[in-house]
């Protein structure tokens, strides 16, 4: 047969998270290997009880078309929540999208050329790498330390490239390092965007889990003149399964943002963004939200204190204060995937930082573990897999 795959997807690997969850499956693994919330938290009555409700005196509305920029009602009331947060000005405008994940890949489609270049923390998010990757950019990866992104770098990569079209950041409890930006570096960031005319996507589905309860400024809310494309999500304080989040961005976008919706899925699911609209007028989300911060910080915790106790010293790691990941570092000579391999054959799931790295073919000693999905009992045996396993790579 002489068809092939086109060129933009022919090297494109799938997700190494969504194959590790293929052999989680089996009951008999701990997985750490999740970027899901937990279950538990799931507003399940509360959605039961309005899904009811809009089958009982809506279900036309719900069960037709919409318009492609959302509906009307979850617009206004997701402008009204996140403007509290600075999100967005008179010169914005906000489309509901399938997930993060679209409108991740509707701002690249709308604003990188081939061979355009992506500027991007390293490690980072797979799905936003496969959607750069997806449109033939080429990735430059930039470090991470305990303060986010490091602004010096970018700069100087922002100098050597004239070709820079984004630079894509997760700045608050950044997946999968879990660090969080400082307000300095968020502020000097966005003078870089304007003084190199580049757009940031700040991806943020995050920002509401702080620990303490204190919210850091988005960068999109020092922005005032129109650099920042904001992505948020209601995945992670209501569920995934919904797939419903958001873009707020400058009019000039959105409006083609939603032309290129219109060819890729018309609109997303309305009687979801009818569920999650009555949620936010008739519940308690701060409330739902706290509850989400206080179980997530103990677990947190509780992962922390045994990794305290039982990993090898020589291995580092990220004490996050909020969100839902923790990312280690293997010493020098060791690589996260092949301790991600041995900890498979003891029955715990994790991932190897190559499945984050700008280049895929890296050597890279970190992995990624996730506190939000596992229960406190499967987060101590777990972590004494991992550490078990972390013994056996450095000892035989």
């Amino acid at each position: 047969m002489g068809t092939e795959i086109s060129k933009r997807m022919a090297a494109l690997k799938p997700s190494a998270i969504r194959e590790i969850l293929k052999v989680t499956a089996d009951p008999s693994f701990i997985s750490f290997s999740a970027g899901n919330p937990s279950s538990e938290l799931f507003p399940v009555e509360e959605l039961a009880s309005i899904t009811a409700e809009i089958y009982e005196k809506e279900a036309t509305t719900a069960l037709q078309y919409s318009v492609t920029e959302g509906y009307g009602p979850l617009r206004e009331l997701t402008r009204e929540r996140y403007g509290k947060y600075g999100i967005g000005n008179d010169d914005d405008d906000t489309i509901i999208v399938s997930g993060a994940q679209q409108g991740i890949d509707l701002a690249t489609k709308c604003l990188v050329n081939e061979g355009d270049a992506v500027l991007c923390e390293n490690p980072s998010f797979i799905g936003a790498l496969n959607a750069f990757r997806s449109y033939n950019a080429r990735l430059i990866g930039v470090p991470v330390d305990g303060e986010g992104m490091d602004t010096g770098a970018v700069e100087e990569a922002l100098k050597r490239d004239k070709n820079i079209k984004l630079i894509y950041t997760i700045p608050t409890f950044h997946n999968p390092t879990g660090t969080t930006m400082s307000i300095e570096r968020r502020k000097r960031l966005l003078e870089l965007a304007e003084k190199y005319d580049v757009m940031i996507l700040e991806d943020s589905p995050y920002f509401e889990l702080a620990f303490s309860g204190e919210i850091c400024p988005p960068i999109k809310s020092f922005d005032t003149t129109g650099r920042v494309i904001y992505v948020g999500s209601y995945s992670k304080i209501v569920t995934p399964g919904i797939r419903v989040g958001f873009v707020t961005a400058p009019k000039w976008l959105v409006s083609k943002m939603t032309v290129a919706k219109q060819v890729s899925d018309v609109h997303t699911n309305m009687m979801f963004m009818m569920v999650v609209a009555k949620l936010l007028e008739t519940c308690d989300m701060d409330k739902h939200i706290e509850n989400c911060r206080l179980t997530y910080s103990r677990k947190c915790a509780h992962m922390l204190e045994n990794m305290d106790r039982l990993f090898h010293k020589s291995v580092t790691y990220t004490r996050p204060e909020g969100g839902l990941f923790i990312w280690a570092d293997m010493p020098e000579g060791y690589g996260g995937l092949g301790l991600c391999d041995i900890a498979r054959r003891h029955k715990v799931a994790i991932v190897p930082g190559t499945a984050f790295d700008v280049n895929e073919s890296a050597e890279n000693r970190g992995f990624r573990l996730n506190f939000s999905v596992p229960t406190l009992e499967q987060i101590e045996k777990g972590i004494k897999l991992v550490a078990d396993s972390i013994e056996e790579y450095l000892f035989g």
